[in-house]
């Protein structure tokens, strides 16, 4: 049997309303093919910096995590694909074994494009099999089994969301300028007008902070806990590209006051002058590179693939400040929220709408807190290999909230704790606003 599922473009579900554990796992191990579609195979093997992976690992780790951590657990008689796979595409689970460095990995030819997608057929068919074997024997799956299916599905939309983002910044150092997909025709100058800004107001206090244990989340989201909050105002929108336009002709990128040392750093050394993949034309106007192509940048739309420095930054020229992840998640407690839209039609952050509250909290762009990306009181981690997914990275990193256009839909909440380097820029990173009450 295989695991196809009908997914046209447009029609994009969350994923997580899917009525079974079976028809998530198959809706989301196909979305990854779907994704990978509009690219060519030499598209699929290169890698276009260290922190960014060929489409081709992708598509083969998130199988041979499926592999490794389940199907050779709970499949009676499975037999692995190929052995030298797990040296292949093993990522950083040191307790499993070895692995082919992560700056190198475009270096890996073989397999070939269509191994890989064999091996994706080959434990799809076996992830099939995983769940007859338990019907047949008139049971349902052990927990533990469930668990980590469910932890594999939220891993693969974690790089299906990196797919893009690597494929964006490979195409971006190609002199063709090439479209990953056409977006539908707009009218770009309708989006000149500019969302005014309205604080939100919150009190200060006693709050829980952290997943209430009520469905699927990482282990780094809880423990509940309990922390003071100051009275804070959060900014009801996005940083957009009009201001960003600002900052950079009053002399931001040239202020040193403006900047952390490090970032000041930074901006010496790469010669920082704009966000990520925009430049400037002939005629002196912005310019942004993205999944549709090249294109004039939409003053309305919120500013992305910014470093935390550069967050950090701009607000200190707007004289507020980020807003703590402890802040971000208080303020987004009682708002309607609505979910990520994930559309491939669409894969650049939108205008703000005429709403009450706060908005663009998820599907446009992650937003920097100033939190460091540390652990809750009471935090620990999974138990065995899988305990290496969060918790060893929490060092020297800043967590992001929300959720960008480029997220599955389903698979950003309110707790849920991204995180980066305060230098990287290749992910679809903006930022909220905030400032003491």
């Amino acid at each position: 049997m295989s695991l196809n599922h009908d997914i046209k473009d447009g029609t994009y579900l969350d994923v997580l309303q899917a009525p079974s554990l079976l028809q998530r796992l198959r809706y989301t191990r196909e979305m990854s093919v779907v994704l990978s579609t509009p690219l060519s195979d030499e598209d699929q093997m290169v890698q276009s910096m260290n922190d960014a992976s060929p489409t081709k690992w992708h598509l083969a780790h998130t199988t041979w995590f499926f592999e490794t951590f389940i199907l050779s657990k709970f499949l009676e008689n499975y037999i692995c694909f190929d052995d030298t796979f797990g040296y292949c595409f093993n990522s950083y689970y040191d307790a499993v074994g070895p692995r082919h460095p992560r700056p190198i990995r475009g270096l890996l030819t073989r397999p070939s494009m269509q191994e890989v997608r064999s091996y994706r057929a080959y434990v799809d068919e076996a992830l099939e099999l995983l769940f007859q074997q338990y019907d047949g024997q008139g049971g349902e799956l052990p927990t533990k089994a469930s668990r980590l299916i469910e932890l594999g599905i939220h891993h693969e939309q974690q790089h299906q969301e990196l797919l893009l983002t690597d494929i964006l910044h490979l195409f971006s150092l190609n002199p063709l300028n090439p479209v990953y997909k056409k977006e539908i025709s707009i009218n770009r100058n309708k989006h000149k007008k500019v969302l005014d800004y309205d604080w939100q107001d919150c009190d200060g206090g006693v709050f829980e902070i952290g997943h209430t244990g009520d469905g699927f989340c990482y282990d780094h989201e809880g423990p509940v806990h309990k922390c003071y909050i100051h009275p804070f105002a959060m900014a009801n929108r996005l940083v957009t590209n009009k201001e960003w336009i600002d900052f950079i002709n009053d002399g931001g990128y040239q202020n040193v006051a403006l900047w952390l040392s490090d970032g000041w750093n930074k901006v010496q050394s790469e010669q920082w002058n704009a966000p990520l993949y925009w430049q400037q034309d002939e005629d002196g106007q912005w310019m942004r590179m993205s999944l549709h192509g090249r294109h004039s940048v939409v003053l309305a739309e919120p500013v992305s693939h910014i470093s935390y420095y550069e967050a950090v930054a701009f607000a200190n020229w707007a004289g507020k400040r980020l807003p703590t992840e402890q802040e971000w998640e208080r303020a987004a407690q009682h708002q309607d929220i609505s979910v990520n839209t994930f559309d491939l039609q669409h894969l650049s952050p939108q205008p703000a709408q005429l709403v009450s509250g706060l908005t663009q909290l998820f599907g446009h762009t992650w937003q920097w807190t100033q939190s460091a990306y540390a652990p809750y009181p009471g935090y620990a981690p999974e138990q065995g290999a899988v305990g290496e997914y969060n918790g060893k990275f929490m060092c020297n990193q800043y967590v992001l909230r929300g959720g960008s256009c480029l997220t599955q839909n389903g698979h950003s909440r309110i707790t849920y704790r991204n995180f980066f380097y305060p230098e990287q820029r290749w992910q679809c990173t903006g930022l909220r606003l905030a400032t003491n009450a």
